[in-house]
């Protein structure tokens, strides 16, 4: 307790000495919010209570079981968190997450397991912004791509072990049976969201107005991390602590013979995603394979600001902050090494993007509402081919196991 009361003086201190700098800060942070986070969050947080009230979550859950259980040790439901997680960015997985635990639809160390792998950048934040404005180099998003998305799945069968010994969501009687026809899925699935929808029992005015008030209440939240994290990014700026911090980590990383020009790429990502980002994409003198590195690490750690986030969202819940954190660091350690060796080989392959990815990292970053029918489509494609595929996996598993 003692701590936070003098931290929270030391900042008023740094207020009443730098408030220019401070007002300049929180303003770049209230500008990041509601021209990149609101567009790009809101609908999707929206969509997300409906959906669970409406009970298609319940009904694609009951779809995925078969895929889910076995590789995740998590229940159907998690495949919904994992398409809207990695279609629209964090924190949207640990909202998701947060509410199934609410629901009782998981427990409390599958939604551990699960908002472990699902927090990850949105493609078109890795894409466009990232590859094509940060580094001006489109051939770099395949590499970051496969990194990021492919060292998550890969944390998702790692975390299945997480708390092993913990009960798991029971299965029904008709999803462990091998000899139920896809016919009888369906019938389940439909079963279920129909259950879902009377247990609910709020009338569509209502859980639209709920959807939208819970929404909002947790963009607001999000912002105020948002500018607190610019603001003390500055102050340690304007106090020469974040030039220690640089010249500290350049110096060890010349003594793992890295370029030392990366140290701002750490440091900054080690706080704020769109920072660190830039700042790899800056260090040309360092070279483009240790660039995205750099990069992949950044968008794995996810920087302390989203980690605010996600703790204010777990925080509501019985889940625990410590494995998500632990998880983070393994999925910054594993895309760092699957960028370093898939470079060389899908480097030369991603030249050849569609060409609606190629924003500028001004245009993504200054004008989100310009781009929102661009920002809304691309989620919506990536969210459908995401669930696709797993339904396409659980038909296949549970064709085998007939």
């Amino acid at each position: 307790m003692l701590f936070i009361v003098l931290f929270a003086l030391l900042f008023i201190l740094l207020l009443l000495l730098h408030p220019r700098e401070a007002i300049q800060s929180s303003l770049r942070g209230i500008s990041i919010w509601w021209d990149v986070l609101f567009p790009s969050l809101l609908p999707f947080f929206i969509i997300s209570e409906a959906l669970l009230g409406f009970g298609i979550v319940h009904f694609i859950g009951t779809l995925l079981d078969p895929v889910m259980r076995p590789l995740f040790r998590v229940p159907g439901v998690g495949g919904f968190v994992v398409a809207m997680g990695y279609a629209s960015g964090y924190p949207v997985g640990a909202k998701l997450t947060s509410q199934l635990r609410e629901q009782k639809l998981i427990t409390r160390a599958e939604g551990e397991r699960l908002v472990s792998f699902t927090t990850s950048s949105d493609p078109i934040f890795l894409i466009g912004a990232v590859s094509v404005g940060f580094f001006g180099h489109a051939g770099i998003a395949l590499t970051l791509a496969a990194a990021h998305y492919g060292s998550g799945l890969l944390l998702g069968l790692f975390m299945r072990f997480h708390d092993s010994k913990a009960p798991a969501t029971p299965i029904s009687a008709k999803n462990r049976s091998p000899e139920g026809s896809l016919w009888s899925m369906l019938q389940q699935a439909f079963q279920a969201m129909h259950t879902a929808r009377i247990q609910d029992g709020r009338p569509l005015g209502t859980l639209l107005r709920d959807a939208v008030q819970s929404s909002l209440k947790l963009m607001v939240v999000v912002g105020g991390l948002v500018v607190f994290f610019s603001f003390f990014m500055e102050m340690l700026t304007v106090t020469n602590i974040m030039n220690s911090w640089n010249a500290a980590l350049s110096s060890l990383l010349s003594w793992l013979q890295l370029s030392p020009t990366l140290a701002e790429a750490f440091t900054g990502g080690l706080f704020e995603v769109t920072i660190g980002s830039k700042a790899a994409g800056t260090a040309t003198t360092a070279g483009l394979h240790m660039q995205a590195v750099a990069a992949a690490w950044v968008l794995s750690w996810a920087g302390l600001s989203v980690h605010a986030q996600i703790a204010s969202i777990l925080n509501q819940t019985d889940l625990r902050y410590q494995p998500f954190l632990l998880a983070r660091f393994l999925h910054s350690l594993l895309a760092a090494v699957l960028a370093y060796a898939l470079f060389p080989w899908l480097a030369p392959k991603g030249e050849h993007l569609p060409t609606f990815l190629h924003l500028s990292s001004s245009s993504l970053l200054d004008s989100g509402w310009r781009h929102f029918g661009l920002f809304a489509s691309s989620s919506l494609i990536i969210l459908a081919s995401i669930l696709l595929l797993l339904l396409l996996l659980s038909f296949i598993i549970r064709m085998f196991r007939q």
